[in-house]
């Protein structure tokens, strides 16, 4: 028994648990006003966190193959302002808008997995390529300026809860369960610890790399999408500046969640609990009074800690 609990806990998504137990109690410490025990703040955290953790869903089987995407956060943006000019300026309803948003998302997806597969381009520079390229007609599309406001039913979608839980944290989890059944369940999941594990061995062992590069990368751009239809529900129009610096968000909860960015290692659990502690830190930041500023400068700092910690842990393992 308790070597079980000693194997639970020095796990990836074990240490991942301790270290969001460790974001909750500096946030009990260091609280004076109570307000970090107000059931409405949790509520904006899961919310806030949601985001995060969908775009870090797309984001952890990416970086377990042994690559980056730094691109989910303008598919982000791109995809709101899509959906925003649809249904506004073409009346189409807002269900069959949230399709197209998808499908958008999936598609600018699958030409980053083509870039890299296809084209042989490291994934840093063919998904810089992309994130220009989006953020760039984000802004085409939306000349510059916010498109909204959007129909309270579709709103609701960002807004509402479910037996006292946000809708954004329902869908997360939805997105989490998703990606762990892949991870652990399929043969697409199979195949990408070991385009990540060892790439040529992939190669020798008749695997596809191609077309589960390209599936990786698709779905990484899809749940970008989910994430723009929760992010533009929730604020109520699309913008072309959403999802600035996101990326970084998915990558830190997807490390500190202990998917590994040598490759072959991360699970859909670990991230899950990264999203969260990227939410609560935010959170009680703000609680704090913490400048946006300040908080850019917290969060690179966790992101250099969570990469040092990972780059320790593949030294100790050869």
């Amino acid at each position: 028994m308790l070597q079980t609990i000693r194997r639970a806990l020095t796990s990836s998504a074990g240490r991942a648990f301790l270290e969001l137990l460790l974001v909750i109690l500096l946030g009990v410490v260091f609280n004076a006003d109570g307000a970090f025990f107000k059931v409405g703040t949790h509520r904006d955290t899961l919310r806030q966190a949601s985001t995060y953790g969908i775009l870090a869903c797309g984001m952890t089987l990416v970086i377990i193959t042994g690559g980056i995407d730094l691109s989910v956060g303008s598919i982000l943006a791109v995809s709101s302002v899509s959906f925003s000019l649809l249904m506004m300026h073409m009346d189409w309803p807002w269900w069959l808008a949230v399709i197209a948003c998808l499908v958008l998302g999936s598609a600018l997806g699958s030409a980053s997995g083509a870039l890299v597969s296809n084209a042989k381009l490291q994934p840093f520079i063919a998904t810089l390529a992309m994130m220009t390229f989006a953020r760039g007609w984000a802004f085409i599309y939306s000349e510059g300026r916010p498109r909204g406001s959007l129909i309270d039913s579709f709103q609701a979608i960002g807004q509402g809860t479910i037996l006292g839980i946000p809708n954004p944290a329902i869908i997360l989890i939805v997105c989490v369960v998703i990606t762990y059944v892949i991870l652990q369940h399929t043969l697409w999941g199979r195949y990408t610890y070991a385009l990540g594990s060892n790439l040529q061995a992939a190669v020798v062992s008749g695997i596809k790399i191609n077309r589960y590069l390209i599936l990786v990368y698709t779905y990484a751009g899809f749940l970008a999408a989910v994430a723009a239809i929760v992010l533009t529900a929730r604020i109520g129009s699309g913008q072309p500046g959403l999802g600035l610096g996101y990326e970084l968000d998915a990558i830190a909860a997807s490390v500190i969640g202990g998917t590994s960015l040598a490759g072959g290692l991360g699970s859909a659990g670990g991230t899950l609990i990264g999203a969260l502690i990227i939410g609560v830190m935010k959170n009680g930041l703000d609680i704090l009074n913490v400048s946006a500023d300040f908080q850019q400068v917290a969060r690179a700092i966790i992101i250099v800690v969570a990469v040092t910690i990972d780059v320790r842990k593949n030294v100790r393992r050869t």
